[in-house]
């Protein structure tokens, strides 16, 4: 398989040439106008952010996408899937609210948010996964398999249970419904590590299945009750909730691939990736850390696994911030993501969405 082509600039801004200028000229040289777009209706697959996070991406990004998609013919929507974790995102009415609270509102954007899963994220459908070795089907959001194109608009960052959080886990997590997630994340799940547990209860507050008890001082998980969701182990502030086995981010990993699979197979897709306020944990949280490393760019590719490899890349060939969460950390492995989250392994979402046919890891950057 021949070489991806990445587009990236990065985030100089000279006089008269501001970062949406630079966004909207990046599209553009990426080849988006090759996609027809007319009257076509067009989920601009994103995250809004967990109130309280200030490190999801800026609303402005968004009307530059929505504002070429218009202009092309199409009817832009920006679209994400309700959450399994305690937070204001777990049903339609407050994901939407949440969306206009950090800035996703008509006006700002220029278009609408439809939650892709409905009400209480039971609106969906099975997706027939093409290739497919760990999910015969998908359990995709409705309103997401209903749009005619899909475009990725994603921030690029650290995640405490695949490593990074890029365009396929926008795409394939982002896309699941309620339902859809549980089933990605049923073979993973956390244990508690006693001698760090100090039972404060944090793992408790933030468990929407009510799944965590604290006994004794220390955390106890009823593994009938627990969805594997995680988000235990990015709220522990004790490093005390970690990956119950040692494959279970690799199997989590390639579920998110197939899933990627099941939303772009059959229809045009476009990818983008904005690198900057890299924190180490999910946009989730309602609350973020300092970045990781410093800002990088803007990333554009048809392909949205060479587009992965080319952010991984490049975030990994940044130094260190030396106030953050990464500094405190063994830098042990070359990786600044698998030194985040040793437990991770992120490169099995890649390596297992070459191999049922996304995209391919290599690719051609070209700079703008």
């Amino acid at each position: 398989m021949e070489k991806s082509k990445v587009y990236f600039t990065d985030f100089r801004a000279k006089p008269g040439m501001n970062l949406l200028n630079k966004l909207d000229r990046l599209i553009r040289e990426a080849g988006i106008e090759k996609i027809d777009f007319k009257n076509k209706f067009v989920a601009i697959k994103m995250h809004f952010g967990e109130p309280g996070n200030l490190a999801f991406l800026r609303p402005n990004y968004a009307k530059v996408v929505a504002d070429i998609v218009k202009e092309l013919g199409g009817y832009p929507f920006l679209t994400d899937c309700n959450t399994l974790y305690v937070g204001r995102r777990k049903n339609a009415l407050e994901h939407i609210d949440a969306a206009y609270e950090n800035g996703f509102t008509p006006f700002s954007t220029g278009c609408n948010v439809i939650i892709g899963d409905g009400l209480k994220g039971l609106s969906e459908v099975y997706v027939p996964v093409r290739n497919g070795e760990l999910c015969e089907k998908a359990i995709i959001g409705k309103e997401i398999m209903e749009a005619d194109i899909i475009i990725s608009l994603t921030h690029f960052k650290g995640h405490e249970l695949t490593g990074f959080g890029g365009a396929l886990k926008n795409i394939g997590m982002g896309s699941g419904s309620r339902a859809g997630k549980m089933d990605m994340h049923s073979s993973s799940g956390p244990r508690v590590r006693e001698k760090k547990c100090v039972g404060c209860g944090t793992c408790k507050k933030n468990c929407a299945h009510d799944a965590i008890s604290i006994i004794d001082k220390k955390a106890v998980i009823d593994k009938d009750k627990c969805a594997g969701c995680g988000r235990c182990i990015g709220s522990c502030p004790f490093d005390a909730m970690v990956s119950v086995d040692d494959n279970s981010s690799e199997v989590l990993n390639k579920k998110i691939a197939e899933y990627s699979m099941a939303v772009l197979d059959g229809r045009p897709n476009f990818h983008i990736s904005i690198v900057n306020n890299v924190s180490p944990f999910c946009d989730c949280h309602s609350e973020n850390d300092v970045p990781i490393v410093p800002d990088v760019g803007m990333f554009a590719s048809f392909d949205p696994v060479a587009l992965d490899m080319a952010c991984a890349d490049a975030v990994n060939a940044q130094p260190v911030m030396p106030n953050s969460m990464l500094a405190d950390k063994d830098q042990c492995h070359h990786d600044h993501f698998t030194d985040a989250h040793p437990v991770t392994d992120w490169k099995a979402c890649v390596d297992h969405a070459e191999k049922i046919g996304i995209g391919t890891k290599e690719y051609e950057l070209i700079k703008l």
